[in-house]
């Protein structure tokens, strides 16, 4: 069942692909076959009955596409589009005789449609490439046979066999074996990573060598590369101002040349000195040829999507073109110290056990407050610690937002945490670490020490902050760290400005307050996971190397999916480039077309060039649109 699944998404996946070609072919034999019957037309005799006929012939051959489509818009109630224009001017031309000039409207027509559907294909393709991350299949095992497997037919706890070359279709843990992983697919860089047994593994990255098995801890809907997948399909739903502006624009533009264009009809009924009703038809179907809308239309939707596109192959993974625009206008950006700026592995670096307990009791007692939680710091403490705990030591535990956790077991009630936490503190203890985290312990309300564990800053970090100091005009640190740590961080990076013991709630003030005198954008990046209410309170929310965070996905508006620091840099940058592109394309397309109509209405401009200008313009706009493929 599930093989036939998976053939059948192929095969589908193989029609859309044939279909898209057939379409291509067919459009490319009906402009062949158009210029064929218009020379041929050429060469017929004047005023011959085969002349009109080959005029005719080629007229619906290139044409007819564009006359059903504007006929089925308008019993749908969309009348005024490009379709509407192009039927109007080709089929007016046509009526009043200029045969030649009514062929010529449609076949360059449909070749500007064909070369922008190539251009699409093109951008598109980009995305397609990110988009075979997805598996095919998986190798699920079960009493040690195998059985090729739909990955949305496998469940949570079953194990699967990944052999050398294959990707790994689901998230989940290592069970058996070692190997290097290629996480290319997720951070857009090729590096190769060692995992063995017992290490987390996502979805979507390759198995370089070796064979290993994997517990799947989660199902394939909730998994890393479905959310990526559903991140990019959605990316386009989210429209910019400028998109919103142009289609707008669009829908009052259209109507208003149509009755600009009946006016100029009526200019010899009112003004006979202007000239002969037959010269005004044709300046009239002119102008409704120049002020087709396409390149406005086509192009900048196509920019953003590009821009997206070009983002993704960094591993830079943008929800929507709102937000490109948002990171172009960047005025300040507001960076988390722990796993933003610094690599978020901590190591112990001082025990320090007070009312004659030992150092080893203290990390035990403090590894036993930490069983549940998963924030990194825990993680050390639980790594240094010899003695393992199960489910059955722990009566309760809480977590303590900013100021750590509360935790009932047999042993008596632990708090583990900052001196916010432990009030009893000496207060010549609170401040004595020049670097480093301190983590205090009570156990049953008696102080018994503290542990100190120190992160280092990430070595992209410092260059980082000088790139975006080029970028943006402020950049500040926010830490939930004491002021010496905060100090000694914010100066190895480069930053100046700096606020430190800040809890999860106060971050969310003090971007409030600078939201309020910023003029541009306001961008913070954090972690993804205990930052959520300030990422998503930002003008944009960037998560930092979190790509299988639940949290980070959901909360943030640009994922990161390594963490590295220089890309938010590398995203501001394609937003720019994006937003330059965008403006280049509307200014280029107004601007000609209202060059062109003033010579239209002055007599300067004949049917011929009108179509040129307005097939030139809309493929000057695409081809410049493609240019946000490249990031470097």
């Amino acid at each position: 069942m599930c093989e036939h699944c998976i053939e059948d998404s192929n095969h589908l996946h193989h029609n859309h692909e044939e279909e898209h070609e057939h379409e291509e072919n067919i459009s490319f034999h009906r402009i062949i076959l158009s210029v064929v019957l218009l020379m041929i037309a050429f060469f017929c005799p004047k005023e011959s009955l085969f002349k009109i006929i080959f005029f005719t012939i080629a007229y619906l051959t290139a044409g007819y596409s564009v006359i059903l489509d504007s006929l089925k818009n308008i019993i749908h109630g969309k009348v005024f589009d490009e379709n509407f224009l192009m039927s109007i001017a080709a089929t007016g031309a046509f009526i009043i005789g200029e045969y030649a000039e009514a062929v010529a409207v449609m076949l360059l027509y449909i070749l500007g449609e064909y070369f922008q559907h190539k251009a699409v294909h093109e951008s598109r393709s980009s995305i397609s490439k990110l988009m075979n991350i997805k598996p095919e299949y998986a190798n699920v095992e079960v009493n040690g046979q195998l059985n090729k497997t739909a990955p949305e037919k496998v469940c949570v706890n079953d194990t699967i066999v990944i052999s050398a070359g294959e990707k790994i279709p689901l998230d989940g843990v290592i069970i058996y074996g070692n190997s290097y992983i290629d996480t290319a697919s997720l951070t857009g860089e090729s590096s190769a990573v060692y995992v063995k047994e017992g290490d987390e593994v996502l979805s979507g990255t390759i198995n370089k060598n070796g064979l290993i098995k994997i517990r799947v801890t989660k199902l394939y809907k909730d998994s890393t590369v479905a959310k990526i997948l559903e991140l990019i399909e959605n990316a386009s739903h989210k429209k910019s101002r400028t998109e919103k502006f142009i289609t707008k624009f669009a829908k009052y533009y259209t109507p208003c040349v149509v009755i600009f264009a009946l006016m100029l009809i009526l200019v010899p009924f009112v003004f006979p000195v202007f000239g002969t009703v037959k010269i005004w038809v044709e300046k009239a179907l002119t102008f409704l040829v120049i002020s087709c809308p396409c390149a406005l239309v086509l192009s900048v939707p196509l920019t953003f999507f590009g821009g997206i596109g070009g983002a993704s192959s960094c591993g830079i993974l943008i929800k929507g073109s709102n937000y490109m625009e948002a990171l172009s206008k960047a005025e300040y950006v507001l960076l988390d110290k722990t796993g933003t700026l610094t690599k978020g592995t901590f190591e112990i670096t001082e025990v320090l056990p007070e009312n004659g307990i030992s150092k080893e009791e203290l990390i035990e007692t403090a590894a036993l407050a930490e069983y549940y939680s998963l924030h990194p710091i825990a993680v050390s403490l639980k790594n240094a610690c010899a003695k393992k705990y199960t489910p059955e030591d722990i009566i309760s535990y809480e977590e303590l937002s900013g100021l750590g956790v509360k935790t009932v077991t047999k042993k008596g009630t632990i708090l583990a945490g900052n001196s916010q936490l432990i009030p009893d503190i000496d207060e010549k203890e609170k401040n004595n670490i020049e670097r480093g985290t301190q983590v205090n312990i009570s156990l049953d309300s008696k102080y018994i020490g503290k542990i100190v564990i120190s992160d280092e800053l990430k070595p992209t970090a410092k260059c980082a902050v000088d790139n975006l100091k080029k970028l943006v005009k402020n950049i500040i640190m926010l830490t939930g760290d004491n002021c010496k740590k905060a100090s000694f961080i914010a100066q190895e990076a480069g930053i100046n400005e700096y606020y430190y013991s800040l809890l999860p709630d106060e971050k969310v003030k003090k971007l409030e307050e600078i939201l309020e005198i910023s003029h541009g954008s306001v961008i913070f990046a954090g972690d993804g996971i205990n930052d959520a209410p300030v990422l998503m309170r930002a003008d944009v929310g960037i998560a930092m190397g979190n790509i299988g965070s639940d949290s980070a996905i959901e909360a943030a508006d640009v994922v990161i999916s390594d963490d590295n620091p220089q890309k938010i840099c590398t995203a501001i940058k394609i937003a720019k480039k994006t937003m330059r592109i965008a403006k280049q394309n509307i200014i280029l397309a107004i601007g000609i077309k209202i060059l062109f109509l003033i010579l239209c209405v002055f007599g300067m401009m004949t049917m011929w060039g009108a179509v040129f200008a307005d097939v030139g313009v809309t493929f000057a706009a695409v081809i410049n649109s493609l240019r946000t493929l490249k990031v470097k």
